[in-house]
Formats: C-alpha cells, structure tokens, sequence
C-alpha cells in the first residue's frame, strides 16, 4: 500500500516520509514544486497543485491513503479525484484553532476548518491532527536574538504548552499505519506549559547568554507585527496570546497519551536541537 505524502517540503512532512521509508513503506511525496524536493533514495516524487486538477491522476494513482495539508483552495475536486483513484484514509494536519468560538471567521482557523468539513462530507475514512502551537514557532525570534536585539512582546506570560514537530509526524505515522487513531479527531500539545518568557529564558540557557525581554503594548505589538503579516491574522494571535496570559492553554493529547506512553519530547530538546539557527543571523 502506497501513502501520498502532500506538503512534502514541510517539516512534518519531511518526518513522516522518511519514518516511513525507514520502515520499508511504500511512499510517494507530492509538492507543488517537486524539483525542490530532498527525498529518501527510492522515495517517488509527483506534482500536487490543488487548484490544478490535471496533477491528481499521477499523485493518487494506486494511492490507498494521504497524508494531507490543509489547503481549501480545489480540496473538493481533490476529494472527489481521491474517492474514484480508490483512496481509503486521509490523514489530515489540521489546527486546533478549529475549535475556537468563531473558527469559521477566524483567519487562523478557517483554512483548515474548510478543509476539516470537506472531508467530513466525503466519503473516506479521515483522521484529523489538530496540533497545538509548535515549539517551532520559536523560530520567529531568531533574527532578533542573532542580531543581540532584545524580544518585544505583548504578552510575555501567554501559558501555552508547545509541541515539539517530531512528536507530530509520530503521530501522523502512528495514525498511517496502526488502527488506534483512525477515524478520530485529536488535539495535540507538548506535555509541559511554558510562557513565552520560560521559552525565552530555556533559549538563553542553551546558548548561554542573557535574552532580555521588553513588554510592550497590545497596539504596539500590532504595529510590529502588521509590517511582515494581515491584520486580521494579526488580531487572531494577539487575541489568542492575551486568552492564554488570563487563562492556561489545556494540555490536551501527547504521545504518552496516544503513543503508548512514549514520553513527549519537551521545549528544552527542541531548543538543543536548533539552537544553531539563532546564532547564524
């Protein structure tokens, strides 16, 4: 049984591709830009464009299950491609931004709530991967703690438990080759509740040096961030910042609750990991 991997340049893609093949799966990765594509020896590489019907015959030839990003733009003509080439199961890396109050409305939300309903009126067996924020995210501050600038936050003790994307793609290849999340809708989260200050301060330890950290306003903050991101995404994080600083983030789903009590690689690991990247800028 071949898996369609989409998105196959991202992170978790990448991770769950190469668990894949290690494991002596059959897979084939799909990009809108598959000549950008690193792949395992053996790996077959398609062109996937959503809005491009013409690329689905070759991707879901022989296809029995998709790990699939959440993109709405021509999911249903992908959908209906998929139901005819014989594809059983759709793994799908949703958000948990989904299950906020006014999802359909909200920019981080809506894109992967359209494609969540598409698959539910489908036909196919889908399982929905709702991660949390990822440890990842982190990411965002490199250039400024590369450049020994300190980092400007609105809402420094936002309580959020981020997720580490390796415990994601366990997940996922978990949900691609075992019968225990199929068919489930599961919320993911890392297994500790750190704010943005504790991320700050972990950063610091790891590349031992100090990281100062200004408050600044919630206007201000929307200033800055509106120069490289819309509006409304931007009111959409403020807003949900400002939530977790009145009230923790759940800690919902790990892998030591869906993995078998595998432990969940914490945000200090991840640090470790890429601590590179906030020394190159």
């Amino acid at each position: 049984m071949t898996t369609l991997i989409t998105g196959a340049r991202g992170k978790v893609g990448q991770a769950v591709i190469n668990r894949l093949h290690s494991a002596g799966l059959s897979v084939r990765a799909a990009s809108a830009k598959p000549a950008e594509l690193t792949v395992p020896a053996g790996v077959e590489v398609v062109e996937l464009v959503l809005d491009r019907p013409e690329t689905f015959q070759d991707a879901l030839r022989g296809i029995r299950q998709v790990f699939l990003y959440p993109e709405p733009g021509g999911i249903h003509d992908f959908i209906k491609a998929a139901e005819v080439a014989g594809v059983e199961h759709v793994v799908l890396l949703s958000s948990s931004s989904v299950l906020g109050p006014d999802a359909e409305n909200d920019p981080l939300a809506s894109h992967s709530l359209k494609v969540e309903r598409a698959l539910a009126d489908s036909d196919l067996t889908c399982t929905f991967l709702r991660p949390d924020a990822f440890a990842s995210n982190a990411l965002g501050w490199a250039y400024f703690i590369g450049q020994n600038m300190p980092i400007q936050l609105a809402y420094p003790d936002a309580q959020i438990a981020p997720i580490h994307p390796a415990d994601v793609a366990d997940i996922a290849v978990e949900a691609l080759t075992g019968d225990s999340l199929t068919g489930r809708a599961v919320t993911l989260t890392g297994a500790q509740l750190l704010t943005f200050r504790e991320q700050l301060a972990v950063l610091a330890d790891v590349l031992d040096r100090d990281i100062p950290v200004v408050k600044i306003t919630h206007a201000e903050a929307e200033e800055q961030m509106g120069q490289y991101m819309p509006a409304p995404m931007v009111g959409s994080l403020l807003a949900l910042w400002a939530a977790a600083s009145a009230e923790p983030a759940v800690i919902a789903d790990t892998t030591q609750t869906l993995l078998g009590g595998r432990p969940a690689r914490t945000f200090q690991q991840w640090a470790g990991e890429n601590a590179a990247a906030f020394t190159q800028n």
